[in-house]
């Protein structure tokens, strides 16, 4: 039976960086099963994804670990690395907490996905700052938060969300049309744990309206991008995007009914590649190994 890990790699460019992390992991008994790398001339950075299967190992996982952190520090690296399996062989998933408002689309979307085993992740709950979509999370057996934020509430609102997120050991929160901005401090406290979608081909059109602005601007392609969110309001690292053709015979409603089959497309596949180890940011900028 196969223990699979993950190890993720982002360090300043420079020789010996593919051979030093293969001759670590050989020489501990692990067997590399794929490696993808990429390299930003411009920004002299390099990264790398490998995945190896840890379970004829000739030492212990302490040991590996304790290895693999010797070779990091020797290149300056930033690392993330990821056991699929407990220790006794359990599944180690991802715990996902998915924040909506009102929109359905994107959280029947997801629900459906994790219900066929297509989003591998434990569900730990589905929150809201409306009661509309508790019957949905009801249907998958989902736990459901509703909790109002004003802008009076909404520093207490928002901590009690961070203590729900604690609570469930959370590791990833999906805005799936969480129509409310979020705080400097609590974007700050999950960073590289949030993503959002957003109805726009960004960074074009952000903000609460964006197929309204595509109408007015008659845009002939319009689209949806998910990204991690930041303090900076639609500005964080882009995961993926898509886009759908449009004319000028196209209302404002032919246009939300489009961009809404594609938020849900976009969307899956970002968390998708999150919960596979698939996605490195630098800077402003990300790094998909799709």
């Amino acid at each position: 039976m196969e223990r699979l890990a993950t190890l993720l790699i982002s360090c300043p460019d420079r020789r010996g960086i593919v051979a030093g992390l293969a001759q670590v992991l050989s020489g501990h008994g692990a067997n590399i099963l794929d490696s993808d790398q990429h390299t930003d001339r411009l920004a002299g950075q390099f990264f790398q994804r490998i995945v190896f299967d840890v379970a004829d190992l000739t030492t212990d996982l302490g040991t590996l670990k304790r290895a693999i952190e010797e070779v990091a520090a020797r290149f300056s690296m930033a690392y993330r690395l990821f056991f699929r399996e407990q220790p006794d062989g359990t599944p180690n998933k991802k715990r996902v907490a998915i924040f909506v408002s009102k929109y359905d689309h994107c959280l029947y979307d997801l629900l459906l996905r994790h219900k066929v085993g297509e989003l591998d992740c434990e569900l730990s709950f589905v929150l809201s700052n409306h009661p509309d979509l508790k019957p949905v999370a009801d249907q998958f057996a989902v736990p459901f938060y509703h909790l109002e934020k004003t802008r009076e509430s909404k520093a207490h609102v928002e901590a009690r969300e961070l203590e729900l997120i604690q609570k469930h050991a959370v590791d990833l929160v999906v805005l799936a049309r969480y129509m409310q901005i979020l705080s400097d401090a609590f974007t700050t406290e999950l960073s590289g744990r949030i993503i959002n979608i957003h109805h726009s081909f960004l960074p074009a059109f952000i903000g609460g309206r964006p197929y309204h602005q595509a109408s007015e601007r008659g845009v002939k392609l319009i689209g949806a991008t998910a990204h991690y969110a930041t303090a900076d309001l639609d500005e964080g690292p882009i995961i993926e995007q898509d886009v759908v053709r449009c004319s000028h015979r196209d209302t404002v409603d032919d246009l939300v009914r489009k961009g809404r089959d594609l938020e849900k497309v976009v969307l899956a596949r970002a968390v998708r590649w999150h919960l596979e180890d698939r996605v490195l940011t630098f800077g402003n900028k990300s790094v998909v190994f799709a």
